[in-house]
């Protein structure tokens, strides 16, 4: 692969700091799919030899963007549900009804693997438009061990397909299905006996679970995590989401990547997060769906130094989103983190997240050259516009990607 030199724009690094870590009139070289060299473009080292030019035209580069958690893999859809909840029901009451994610785990199972790549796939592309060269996909429609493998399997496959990093996770213990009913503790030693076989065949990358009252409790989600850990698989958490469980706690004392949602996060769970370096993924889509009216804790977390990661969460039910930017305008308007955050929030802090904060996420020498470029003209716009495709380009591992197909 030879040599690539982008030249005529400005570097947002991300990089810990103000304003954006930014270096502008900048350059940047890839070599052997890594960052090699970066900086201000007078500052551009003699003898490079023959190279490969990019004309950013004064654009603004950035490290690609990183949704830290999706559940994209998935059959059907709830439309119906949307207008439920327009008409008053809960999401629990939904749920209890048996909706929610037993409806969508009916139409996955019903789903052939075939069906359910080309359906992601789209979900997928449409990540891609806005920049993501890193996504994190996770099971958990399945609750059977044969679907759950289904859409593990999709999940590489989707990475394969479009040339862009997926970090798989494993979601068994995302609800209760009804062949379990009322053998919570059953269900999560079936989870534990899953997990090896999937492992084994290198289809999980992390573990993760639900712990609330719809979900499952603490004693059953460690006990989970800890046959994970014995596997050396890192695990996450979908916590304090409907309230209070203490699962961002358990998660951080367990050295968790990350803890997911959050709006009902006290000051013990806080502590933890910032004491273990555990990060809070914030989820605005679904707080906007949902109408939620409890914020997350978001003043709280700041003042700790809890990294504060942003991602769309796309989904069936609760966030049926595939566009990144919406999640980090929402970030801002709804959590009020400011553009700055909110896209550290997709790039350095979610690639903490997935726990590869030493490959992506920044522009840094060594890094892997994942890369999005904007026509933008500063880069709060990324958190600023509705709708417009301010993508120009894209680089995964060196190579020109571009938007995908439309």
């Amino acid at each position: 692969m030879a040599d690539t030199l982008l030249r005529h724009l400005h570097l947002a690094t991300l990089e810990a700091g103000s304003d954006y870590g930014a270096i502008r009139d900048g350059a940047l070289l890839i070599r052997d799919g890594r960052i090699a060299w970066l900086g201000h473009e007078a500052d551009l080292p003699a003898g490079l030899g023959e190279v490969e030019e990019v004309d950013g035209d004064g654009g603004w580069l950035t490290p690609g963007l990183i949704d830290c958690h999706t559940h994209l893999v998935y059959g059907g859809d709830r439309a119906n549900e949307f207008e439920m909840r327009l008409n008053g029901a809960s999401y629990e009451e939904i749920a209890r009804a048996g909706g929610g994610i037993r409806s969508t785990v009916a139409a996955t199972r019903a789903a052939s693997e075939a069906e359910l790549f080309m359906a992601s796939l789209r979900r997928l592309d449409a990540l891609l438009r806005e920049g993501v060269t890193t996504v994190e996909i996770k099971s958990g429609y399945g609750l059977d061990y044969a679907t759950e493998r289904k859409m593990l399997r999709v999940a590489r496959q989707l990475g394969e397909a479009r040339n862009v990093a997926v970090r798989t996770t494993y979601l068994a213990a995302h609800a209760l299905p009804a062949e379990y009913a009322g053998r919570a503790d059953d269900y999560i030693d079936a989870c534990m006996a899953w997990l090896a076989p999937l492992a084994d065949e290198g289809l999980i990358d992390a573990v993760d679970a639900f712990c609330e009252t719809l979900g499952f409790s603490r004693d059953q989600v460690e006990r989970l995590f800890r046959a994970a850990q014995q596997r050396g698989l890192p695990v996450k958490l979908h916590a304090e989401q409907l309230s209070d469980s203490g699962g961002a706690e358990l998660t951080a004392r367990l050295g968790g990547l990350s803890a997911d949602h959050l709006e009902w996060l006290d000051e013990q769970g806080i502590a933890a997060m910032a004491a273990h370096g555990t990060v809070a993924v914030l989820l605005p889509i679904a707080f906007y769906c949902l109408r939620e009216t409890k914020l997350p804790p978001i003043e709280a977390l700041r003042a700790a130094g809890v990294a504060m990661a942003v991602s769309t969460d796309c989904n069936p039910g609760t966030a049926p989103c595939s566009s990144p930017l919406l999640a980090l305008n929402m970030a801002c308007t709804l959590f009020r983190l400011t553009p700055a955050e909110a896209l550290a929030g997709m790039t350095r802090h979610a690639a903490k997240a997935l726990g590869m904060q030493d490959e992506v996420g920044t522009l840094t020498v060594g890094k892997r050259a994942d890369l999005a470029l904007w026509r933008i003209e500063r880069p709060a716009e990324l958190c600023y516009w509705l709708g417009g495709e301010p993508l120009w380009q894209r680089w995964s591992n060196g190579r020109m990607v571009g938007p995908a197909s439309r």
